[in-house]
């Protein structure tokens, strides 16, 4: 998964390296699409797919905008899967919900490509190492300990009483507006507010809702969400910067 988009060699150079090192590696894209540069939306989105794949796999994210700066490469491994990238908070929410991880810093460079750009972290450390990891390498072949990484400041929802106070993580492709109250804490009854739309129930599927209608839904990464039947709710409310209210009687 990257910032890289479809148009350039980026993605194809890394790919390569990855099959050079490992011809029976099998390469799934997530996507090329991340907003240039935007490392929590990378990390939203690693979060909410890396648990469908194999334990095992290794998810490589290169969102770098330090590319080559002072930020450390790192490998990790928490919850059964290695994770390579730039030590830049996009692993943050799987490093810091995982028993025990392990994240160490890429200094090996028997792991890297023979000569290391300042500006492709991707194809000359990063691939590499994947590689070699999908091709049996242990984690601390790579490295050593990477005390602290650094961790993305995800707001919380607050809790008062029966109201419960969210923000908007995240826009999806279709304009659904994805916040940071979980399912857990949200009863089907509660009414929510959406700036100063109200929204009177959660659905249970965008077809309970008209056409053109907003609705508030549990969506698939367990997380409530302000959207439209067959619609942008970010088009719709004019902004993706919302604040969302659930209050339950």
């Amino acid at each position: 998964m990257t910032d890289f988009g479809s148009k350039d060699h980026y993605a194809g150079a890394m790919k390569g390296v990855i099959l050079g090192i490992n011809p029976n590696a099998r390469i799934v894209d997530i996507t090329h699409e991340i907003e240039k540069f935007n490392i929590f939306e990378a990390a939203f989105k690693l979060i909410s797919y890396y648990t469908y794949f194999p334990r095992g796999t290794v998810h490589v994210v290169v969102v770098d905008p330090g590319v080559g700066g002072p930020r450390r490469p790192i490998a990790a491994e928490a919850g059964g899967y290695f994770f390579i990238g730039p030590d830049n908070g996009v692993f943050s929410p799987v490093i810091d919900s995982a028993d025990n991880p392990r994240v160490v810093e890429i200094t090996n460079t028997a792991y890297m490509l023979g000569s290391v750009s300042g500006t492709f972290h991707g194809r000359d450390i990063f691939a590499p190492a994947a590689a070699h990891l999908s091709s049996g390498a242990g984690i601390y072949d790579l490295g050593t300990d990477a005390p602290r990484p650094v961790s993305l400041d995800i707001p919380e929802p607050s809790v008062n009483g029966n109201e419960i106070s969210g923000v908007v993580l995240y826009e999806d492709s279709f304009g659904n507006l994805i916040t940071n109250i979980p399912a857990e804490i949200v009863r089907p009854d509660s009414t929510v507010y959406a700036g100063r739309n109200r929204i009177d129930r959660i659905s249970g599927s965008y077809g309970e809702a008209g056409k053109g209608e907003l609705l508030a839904i549990i969506g698939s990464a367990g997380l409530l969400e302000i959207s439209v039947n067959q619609g942008s709710a970010k088009e719709l409310l004019g902004t993706k910067r919302v604040s969302v209210r659930v209050v339950t009687d």
